[in-house]
């Protein structure tokens, strides 16, 4: 999956704009890092980077009438299974 242009994101039909959630779920917990030729480039760029794009989709999807989990938009959260950021600022 790539992550599309924010710009996009309310264009996107359904499935792209969760598949979108998903990836980003995914890159923020233990995908962070991990070699993938479709979104390595995201690793050259600040973690707080994907933070911010990430929440700019669980805006659309909340636009949509979907339901995100909150603690998404916590900065430091990764999933259920990682250990969570000490500060994303420093990242």
């Amino acid at each position: 999956m790539r992550l599309w242009h924010q710009d996009l994101l309310p264009l996107l039909p359904r499935a792209q704009l969760l598949g979108q959630h998903r990836e980003c779920c995914a890159l923020r917990g233990m995908g962070w890092g991990r070699k993938h030729s479709t979104v390595d480039y995201v690793f050259t760029h600040s973690v707080k980077n994907l933070v911010d794009y990430h929440c700019l989709v669980l805006k659309e999807m909340e636009n949509r009438g979907y339901q995100p989990n909150h603690q998404w938009y916590c900065p430091e959260y990764r999933g259920k299974k990682a250990i969570p950021w000490a500060s994303i600022l420093t990242s």
